[in-house]
């Protein structure tokens, strides 16, 4: 299963729906461009130090963006940026998961929607406060 970013911002901000969820899958995995996204939206030195020590200490696998990847994601902006919206980040986050078979878990399915052959499992936060 591959976690987008914004399931991984819910995890980090406290959310008991994403910690149940990522902690009930074992096959955890994220694309690097979710890691450098969450990396640009830390706050401090000390929260990249979190995230940096969080993703192989839970034994997450980090997919870097190879050719077949940045082929298909290239391919995707093609058909899908001005038709559906598609932007750089999600078309590498949904070539990823195309490439290597796993399910995009994402709180914003609507993004990846249009994209074919993309399976998706849709995911709601049990709050939209910190807890």
């Amino acid at each position: 299963m591959i976690f987008d970013t914004d399931v991984l911002i819910w995890f980090f901000l406290g959310d008991r729906n994403a910690k149940a969820l990522i902690e009930s899958e074992s096959g955890r995995a994220i694309s690097i461009v979710s890691l450098m996204e969450l990396f640009q939206g830390a706050r401090s030195v000390s929260e990249i130090g979190v995230i940096r020590r969080f993703f192989p200490s839970a034994g997450f696998r980090i997919i870097a963006i190879s050719e077949p990847i940045s082929h298909l994601a290239a391919t995707l902006m093609e058909e899908y940026s001005m038709r559906a919206g598609l932007h750089v980040t999600d078309a590498l986050i949904a070539a990823t998961a195309r490439e290597t078979g796993g399910t995009l878990v994402t709180g914003n399915v609507r993004h990846f929607r249009a994209i074919p052959q993309l399976e998706l499992k849709a995911f709601r936060p049990a709050s939209t406060k910190r807890s």
